[in-house]
């Protein structure tokens, strides 16, 4: 079983999709980056925000691990969602996905995927 946390990003998510319709709908479907979990389960553990501007992501993370550990729901997987792609394409947003990639996979463990749906 995939355990997924999806972030979104703060500043745009409302205005590209609203209440995240957009990742929900290409979870239920394993549609977009999803379409990877077909022989597996996937299980939405957390969706939540990147911290907002700067780049205040790695801390969000960090909150977001120590949260869903205690509640027993562990990450094995964060997928940058497409509101977060768009933003870094063409927003100005801080965050470098290469650069965030390697810290979250080699400090934090986590495999990270860049993206939810095509749509």
């Amino acid at each position: 079983m995939a355990n997924v946390a999806i972030l979104f990003c703060k500043r745009i998510q409302d205005h590209s999709c609203i209440a995240c319709a957009k990742c929900h709908k290409a979870m239920d479907e394993l549609d977009g980056e999803f379409a990877r979990y077909a022989d597996d389960e996937l299980h939405l553990v957390a969706m939540t925000d990147c911290g907002d501007c700067p780049g205040l992501t790695i801390p969000r993370v960090k909150l977001l691990r120590e949260v869903t550990g205690n509640l027993g729901r562990p990450i094995d997987v964060i997928h940058l969602g497409t509101c977060m792609k768009l933003a870094m394409e063409t927003a100005d947003c801080p965050i470098d996905f290469d650069d965030l990639k390697i810290m979250l996979e080699r400090d934090l463990g986590y495999e990270v995927v860049l993206g939810t749906h095509s749509y």
